[in-house]
């Protein structure tokens, strides 16, 4: 056997043994048990995690802003609901014809609460004994109406209205502005249970 020849126990040579091994074009990160994630793909998920957990945030902050319009919705309803009690309230308390007092106590006491119709009751009859004498005409035309305060379902409204009042010592009608103090309780029904100008007018008891 010469040396030129090839050992019968020697391997032969791996072909394309000079070429490199094939490289993936994507890393991966290897798992156990051999499960290999592609890194693209875990890159992929953790986006997708961070949009979810981002889209339940702005839903959480979406509910929060949508109760908070809410409340300020049925706040703004329920002042308006206050002013318009109010300002009505006001105006038929303001209206006065001597001729016909018995409709003016009936609305001085409508829409009130059962402590304060019978102060109002007690407090018209009263003052009819001045009405009656003058010959007291006066109607009434609504201004405004403002709530004050509201807390606790009780409201107080600032209500003004225009009043021409003509009586036998002045048959000229006198223009003046009647301001009221009204207070409304929203949980016992929008009663009444407060009237500070009228109290003002006809005297406290």
């Amino acid at each position: 056997m010469t040396d030129n020849e090839p050992k019968a126990d020697e391997p032969d040579a791996p072909e394309n043994a000079s070429e490199e091994p094939d490289v993936k074009d994507e890393p991966s990160v290897t798992k156990s048990a051999g499960i290999t994630i592609p890194l693209r793909s875990l890159m992929i998920a953790v986006v997708i995690i961070a949009l979810v957990g981002a889209a339940g945030a702005l839903g959480w902050l979406d509910v929060g802003v949508q109760r908070k319009l809410d409340a300020q919705g049925r706040q703004s309803v329920d002042n308006a609901h206050a002013e318009k009690l109010a300002l009505d309230y006001a105006v038929n308390a303001a209206a006065m014809n001597f001729e016909d007092i018995n409709a003016w106590k009936v609305k001085l006491v409508a829409g009130t609460n059962a402590e304060l119709k019978e102060k109002l009751t007690q407090a018209a009859t009263s003052i009819e004994q001045i009405l009656v004498p003058l010959q007291w005409v006066s109607t009434a035309q609504p201004l405004m109406a403002k709530v004050r305060s509201g807390s606790g379902g009780t409201y107080v409204v600032d209500a003004f209205v225009s009043v021409m009042t003509k009586t036998v010592q002045a048959p000229e009608p006198l223009q003046s502005t009647a301001t009221y103090s009204i207070t409304l309780d929203s949980g016992k029904d929008w009663k009444i249970s407060d009237v500070g100008a009228i109290g003002g007018l006809i005297g406290e008891k």
